[in-house]
């Protein structure tokens, strides 16, 4: 997949779509705490915590696309991966962080978890089936969602789309 599309399906209503403002999502604060700086929300995935000085409520989709390219794409080296598993990298990187998507990614392939795309990680996505490679990094994913403390509150959510990028394979 390329990133125009993946931009477009990550964009939708049931990943990063529209406006919200949760006072318990840390992401939603400039302080990137419940309670730490200005609450400021998130629009399109891009959040208060990690965009601190942006102006969330009036950011535009192309605004937003501007920022995911060179910071999450390429960052998480979705340019590098098959286009298979390239939108699933992608959405990991925006959701879990870049470093996670990356890790994810190596855990899928068997290697090494460095968070390094580097020729070690390149050369065993080549050899992998690019579709259980993508159901692999999902499993990872998933794995490292539930270890995390707000579960409960985000579970039924993060299955829903991890379940959604297998599907969208077909």
């Amino acid at each position: 997949m390329d990133f125009d599309t993946a931009f477009q399906t990550l964009i939708n209503p049931q990943h990063e779509g529209g406006y919200s403002i949760v006072r318990n999502d840390p992401g939603n604060w400039t302080g990137g705490s419940v309670g730490v700086g200005v609450l400021k929300g998130t629009k399109y995935g891009i959040s208060a915590k990690t965009y601190p000085n942006l102006d969330i409520v009036n950011l535009t989709i192309p605004q937003a696309k501007a920022i995911y390219y060179p910071d999450y794409w390429l960052a998480a080296g979705c340019d590098k991966v098959p286009p298979v598993v390239a939108y699933q990298v992608f959405d990991a990187a925006v959701n879990n962080g870049v470093g996670a998507a990356r890790r994810f990614l190596q855990r899928a392939a068997g290697v090494a978890q460095d968070g390094i795309i580097g020729p070690v990680t390149q050369a065993a996505l080549a050899a992998a089936n690019p579709y259980l490679l993508a159901a692999r990094f999902e499993m990872a994913r998933l794995d490292y969602d539930a270890s995390l403390g707000n579960w409960d509150d985000n579970s039924q959510g993060w299955v829903r789309r991890s379940v959604a990028n297998i599907y969208a394979l077909t």
